[in-house]
């Protein structure tokens, strides 16, 4: 999809983090702009910034944790806009803590809110963009989705399933007009979830790397002009690393805590009070 210009996009999770930006970049290609989240004072601000910017923007509030809000979310953006052309599943939720003292409800509000709901609505879409012969849909997933981090495991999980959820949609439909597109950051400096983390005085190893919410946000962009399957944004390559764990999972799992990633992350759950010790220390 070379030119963006007049497509509708709906861009979840845009409260916040890295999906106001990503709004801002569409924008910028003259894209008209539905942004969702759960904080409306926020997003009315940001449809306004939007339409100063020369396109047709609205907010549509709605939290994804409750999955029966996600055909209003749709109606109410194509009854603003009109159907929807691009879809950016952004929303989530990182819950860091050691995996036991995680609570069932927990466990199954990140699973909704990072897998179930991405996949219903591109479910919801995909039949107009069918017909209508155009369209694409970018799901946000992480780097963390191509490695399982400790301390992190529904969010890792739910973080690869949108990865193979992007391989089986684009094998379904290579011969259809519609594309499907995975971006993976690492941690995103300059707000969201590793901001907070460095906020309070936690930096992350040097050797994981870490990225911003612009270059994010230009990697959505090229990725939906060049249908790319699957991009990794990151200040240090890890691409050779994460092919080499697929080959040699036992050798990768001995070297990986030599990066600083797990101490990093049981770092922040006992900061949070979140941690358990897997054996008697």
């Amino acid at each position: 999809m070379k030119s963006l210009h007049s497509k509708v996009a709906l861009v979840t999770g845009a409260s916040g983090a890295i999906g106001a930006v990503i709004a801002r970049a569409l924008a910028a290609e003259g894209v008209d702009v539905a942004v969702s989240g759960r904080r409306e004072d926020v997003l009315e601000e940001l449809a306004k910034e939007l339409q100063g910017m020369g396109v047709r923007a609205t907010s549509v509030s709605a939290d994804l944790g409750n999955l029966s809000q996600i055909d209003t979310l749709v109606k109410q953006t194509e009854d603003q806009l009109g159907p929807v052309d691009l879809l950016i599943n952004n929303a989530g939720i990182e819950n860091t803590a050691s995996f036991t003292q995680l609570t069932r409800d927990e466990l199954t509000t990140m699973v909704d809110l990072n897998l179930t709901a991405p996949m219903l609505l591109t479910h919801r879409v995909l039949p107009g963009m069918l017909s209508r012969g155009a369209g694409h849909v970018v799901f946000i997933s992480s780097l963390a989705g191509k490695r399982g981090i400790a301390y992190n495991e529904p969010y890792s999980a739910t973080k690869a399933g949108l990865i193979l959820l992007t391989q089986s949609l684009r094998a379904e439909y290579s011969t259809a007009p519609v594309g499907f597109s995975v971006v993976c950051p690492g941690l995103v400096a300059g707000d969201g979830m590793y901001q907070r983390y460095l906020d309070t005085g936690m930096t992350a190893p040097w050797l994981v790397g870490k990225t911003t919410t612009d270059r994010v946000a230009a990697k959505v962009v090229a990725a939906i002009k060049r249908d790319l399957p699957e991009v990794h944004v990151n200040s240090v390559p890890l691409r050779g690393t994460l092919a080499f764990g697929e080959v040699a999972p036992r050798l990768i799992e001995r070297l990986v805590p030599l990066f600083g990633v797990d101490k990093f992350y049981r770092r922040a759950s006992a900061k949070r009070g979140r941690f358990e010790p897997a054996v008697e220390d």
